[in-house]
C-alpha cells in the first residue's frame, strides 16, 4: 500500500517550545518512531510543515543587514534540506540498514493569477511594532496584518497546481525508498513568458503554499492508497472549543466541509482530506502523530471517506 503522511509543524516543534536544534531532533525522533511501523509494511512518502523554521531563517536574515533578505523560495528550499536530514537520520536509525531514504527538494507550480496574491494571509517571520511595520511596508512593499497588539508580515498562499518532481519520486518509490518531499508545501514557483532553452523560464515566487493542500495533491498524483494528515490533536472535532465538542470518527467530505473549521488551524487539513477523498474515492485520516499506525488502521482519528454518511461522533471527552 502506498501511504502519504503529512506531518504538521509539531513534528519538529511543540507549541511554545524553543526552536533549538536539540528540540527539533527530539521531536523528529518521536515522529519517526510513529512512522517506522508504517515504513516497515508499506511504501511511504513523508511531507512536513516548516513554518517555525522559515520564520527563524527570516529572523536571522533580518538581523544581517549587509544584504537584502533572502526570498521565501530559497528559505523554503533550505528548510526542506534541514528537516529532511533530521527525518532521514532518525527514521534510518529505526529501519533496516539496507532500506534507502531520500529527501527531494520539491518545486511546486502556482498560478501567477491566483486570487491569493491580491490578499496575502500567511504569517511569516517575527512580529513588529506598528511604526517598524509601517517603515518596512514602505521600504520593501511588504504587507502586514495585526497579530495581537503587534504586526506580522503576511504573504500569499496560492493553491498548488503541479508538482515538478513526480517522476523522480515515483522512481525512488520503485527502488523501495522512503521519500521525504514537498516539505513546507513545496518550493513555490511559476513560469514566466521569458523564453528559456527548455521552454518558458521557471522562477521562484514570494509565497507559501499550504502544506496540507500540497500533500493532498502529492497523494492524488502519486496514486496513494491513503493520506494521513498527522497533527497535534487526536481528531477533527465537532463543536471545538465548546462544552459540546466531540471527536469526529468518520465523515463524508460534503458533511465535513459544512462544519466550518477555522482557516488558521484545522480548516486546511479538513479541506485537503476532503479533496483527496473526493478525487480518488479513497480515505484520508486526520489525527495525532503518536497514533499514526492506528490512524492507518482506521481505529483512531477522523476518517474521511465517501462511504460515510454524515458525521459519526465519538464520546465527549
Amino acid at each position: 500500500m502506498r501511504v502519504v503522511a503529512a506531518l504538521g509543524g509539531n513534528a519538529l516543534l511543540k507549541r511554545g517550545e524553543p526552536l533549538t536544534a536539540e528540540n527539533q531532533r527530539a521531536n523528529a525522533r518521536t515522529a519517526c518512531e510513529a512512522l517506522a511501523p508504517v515504513a516497515l509494511e508499506h511504501e511511504l512518502v513523508i511531507s512536513h510543515g516548516n513554518g517555525p523554521q522559515v520564520g527563524l531563517l527570516a529572523l536571522m536574515g533580518s538581523a544581517y543587514t549587509a544584504v537584502e533578505e533572502y526570498p521565501l523560495d530559497l528559505l523554503g528550499a533550505q528548510t526542506e534540506g534541514m528537516i529532511g536530514y533530521l527525518i532521514e537520520q532518525e527514521l534510518g536509525n529505526l529501519l533496516p540498514a539496507d532500506r534507502p531514504l531520500a529527501t527531494l527538494l520539491t518545486m511546486i507550480e502556482v498560478d501567477g493569477d491566483d486570487p491569493a496574491f491580491a490578499d496575502p494571509t500567511k504569517p511569516i517571520g517575527p512580529i513588529y511594532e506598528q511604526e517598524e511595520a509601517g517603515r518596512l511596508a514602505a521600504a520593501k512593499g511588504w504587507t502586514f496584518k495585526p497579530d495581537g497588539e503587534s504586526f506580522r508580515r503576511v504573504v500569499p498562499s496560492p493553491r498548488p497546481r503541479r508538482i515538478f518532481e513526480l517522476r523522480p519520486i515515483r522512481s525512488l518509490l520503485e527502488q523501495g525508498a522512503v521519500v521525504i518531499c514537498a516539505g513546507g508545501g513545496g518550493i513555490p514557483t511559476r513560469h514566466t513568458d521569458e523564453p528559456a532553452p527548455a521552454g518558458k523560464r521557471l522562477v521562484g515566487v514570494e509565497a507559501v503554499i499550504d502544506k496540507d493542500l500540497a500533500s493532498a495533491l502529492l497523494a492524488i498524483d502519486l496514486g496513494a492508497d491513503v493520506l494521513l494528515i498527522v497533527t497535534d490533536v487526536d481528531a477533527a472535532y465537532s463543536g471545538w472549543g465548546t462544552p459540546e465538542q466531540r471527536p469526529i470518527r468518520r465523515a463524508d467530505p460534503a458533511t465535513l466541509r459544512s462544519e466550518g473549521f477555522a482557516s488558521g488551524s484545522m480548516g486546511p487539513k479538513v479541506l485537503a482530506a476532503c479533496e483527496f477523498a473526493e478525487r480518488t474515492g479513497k480515505r484520508a485520516m486526520i489525527g495525532s502523530m503518536t497514533d499514526t499506525p492506528a490512524l492507518l488502521a482506521g481505529t483512531a482519528g477522523t476518517t474521511v471517506t465517501l462511504d460515510a454518511s454524515g458525521l459519526e461522533l465519538g464520546a465527549a471527552g
